[in-house]
């Protein structure tokens, strides 16, 4: 199996296309793998807070290579994309908060992969800090998903949405030094998955800060990112099989 570290060796061959679609008025710029129209398992990518980034753009890559075809999401739309990380931190805050456009433009991906080659029924939902409280969303939204993924996710709710029925599958790919998820945050979550009867994971990485699978943070952590990625394989690999 391809371990996500160090990945540009080797994908240079591999390119990704730019795939524009719309969310009303407000043009959006995905991105998908270019091996697409096989009619193979699709997997959805929700990037982090600053929108389309060097990390979703290698796991595209090697999840083509794993034989996926691969989408990453456009969230913010075209001229929305966030320059710094107070930006990123307001606009994201607006989807954390308005979690129903967030779902609609989960919904909107998930329409662009199935058109990209996706079958219909083997998709499933990863996503990266944001994007992580993204593939929350998209397990809450109900979509007909077979399982979810959120890596370093913010996982917490706002206490006054209900807990509802959770029908597909999640992993919750957690650092153990995030300083963002409480325990009384991770609590919730667990009360929440099992009020909702899910099939969930919880997997917590030692020694690590929240950005822990990126390369480029200072929270990176190459060991426990390696094991991070083998589960996502694994994950992947049964939910979709």
């Amino acid at each position: 199996m391809i371990c996500l570290v160090g990945l540009s060796v080797g994908l240079s061959a591999q390119e990704l296309k730019q795939v524009k679609y719309s969310d009303g008025a407000q043009k959006l710029n995905g991105l998908v793998t270019t091996a697409v129209g096989n009619n193979k398992p699709g997997v959805l990518i929700l990037p982090a807070w600053k929108g389309i980034d060097q990390e979703a753009k290698d796991a595209a890559l090697a999840l083509e290579k794993e034989g996926y075809v691969a989408f990453i999401a456009d969230i913010y739309g075209e001229g929305n994309v966030p320059k710094d990380n107070a930006a990123a931190g307001k606009i994201a805050g607006t989807y954390k908060s308005d979690y129903k456009a967030y779902q609609q433009r989960i919904h909107l991906a998930l329409e662009e992969l199935k058109k990209a080659g996706a079958q219909a029924d083997k998709i499933a939902v990863i996503g990266y800090c944001f994007g992580g409280t993204g593939a929350l969303e998209a397990a809450r939204a109900q979509f007909p998903v077979k399982g979810v993924i959120s890596i370093h996710g913010g996982l917490a709710k706002d206490p006054a949405r209900p807990n509802a029925a959770l029908t597909t599958k999640i992993l919750v790919e957690n650092p153990a030094e995030d300083k963002g998820v409480t325990p009384e945050i991770l609590e919730a979550l667990k009360k929440e998955l099992n009020d909702g009867k899910a099939d969930w994971q919880l997997i917590t990485y030692a020694h690590s800060g929240h950005t822990f699978t990126d390369p480029a943070s200072a929270d990176y952590n190459k060991v426990m990112a390696d094991r991070a990625w083998q589960h996502t394989l694994l994950f992947l690999a049964e939910v979709l099989q």
